[in-house]
């Protein structure tokens, strides 16, 4: 199964790596892209989820790196300045 990486600015000024194990990533945020903090946020949770299940169907467990990514995203997102936004920065395919 491809995995992926998907770098990002948060609004504080902290760049994050952040994991999936694939590439449904692509169909959700796209490099050069800012999103509301929000926004960012639920685009992940429904990415990382699908990635997850992806996993689920293939291998018979839930992806627990993409869950703990989604944590820290949702933690993360929790101590960005009121309307931030988040911006994707590149894709490690």
């Amino acid at each position: 199964m491809p995995e992926m990486r998907f770098h990002v600015l948060w609004p504080d000024g902290r760049r994050e790596a952040c994991y999936s194990p694939s590439l449904v990533v692509q169909d959700f945020l796209k490099p050069g892209e800012s999103y509301a903090v929000e926004d960012f946020v639920e685009k992940s949770r429904t990415a990382l989820n699908i990635a997850s299940e992806r996993v689920r169907e293939k291998y018979g467990f839930a992806c627990s790196s993409a869950l703990d990514q989604l944590a820290r995203i949702e933690s993360a997102a929790k101590g960005q300045p009121p309307g931030g936004r988040v911006t994707v920065e590149t894709f490690d395919l």
